[in-house]
């Protein structure tokens, strides 16, 4: 599990894919010595499993799903990506429950500044508009992002500078496309409300 708070921005060094799925050796910043076989972190907000390390970078396999389900296929290498390493219990809950598992592909349809900010408008995929509310969250490539406003499929995000400037999304513009996760408590109440009907 994750909070969204990115930590280090990663590249891709070197991309095989084969049977559908892929595997990725990332460059990162983080001590990889320290990194446990096995850990998960969130790449781009897509959970993967480390199944190798070296100084300097780790190796992740992705599964034919999960290129499905994300923006992975459009990764080539050198494509930098947001990078989260698995919160313990204890750490500061910086964002809010992010489990890495992408629900769809948004795509960025307006940037303009916005006082010191950057505003942003997404377009989400239609079966999950409704899981996306004023005030809500959502995970965007990995960040842990507060909803300003919803009008259909489209909804609204402000980017302070410092995210702007520590994460991929600074470098995004429309027609971006970005993983998008739905927030954890609308994933549950809107299965639950599907359980009963719709009522």
């Amino acid at each position: 599990m994750f909070t969204g708070i990115v930590t280090d921005v990663g590249e891709v060094k070197q991309l095989r894919r084969g049977n559908g799925g892929a595997t990725l050796t990332i460059a990162t910043a983080y001590d990889t010595q320290a990194i446990a076989l096995g850990a998960s972190i969130g790449c781009a907000g897509v959970c993967l499993t480390v199944i190798s390390r070296v100084p300097g970078a780790f190796t992740v396999d992705a599964s034919a799903e999960t290129i499905a389900c994300s923006t992975l296929g459009d990764w080539r290498e050198g494509t930098r990506i947001n990078l989260e390493q698995a919160m313990k219990l204890g750490d500061e809950m910086g964002g809010h429950l992010v489990l890495g598992h992408v629900d769809g592909v948004a795509r960025i349809v307006g940037r303009r500044p916005d006082g010191d900010s950057v505003r942003f408008t997404i377009e989400a995929p239609a079966d999950l508009a409704s899981f996306i509310a004023p005030k809500g969250s959502v995970a965007l490539d990995g960040v842990s992002l507060t909803v300003n406003e919803v009008d259909g499929p489209v909804f609204g995000v402000n980017i302070i500078p410092h995210t702007l400037s520590h994460t991929t999304i600074g470098d995004a513009g429309p027609g971006t496309r970005m993983n998008l996760e739905i927030d954890l408590i609308a994933r549950y109440v809107g299965r639950l409300l599907e359980g009963r009907g719709g009522r």
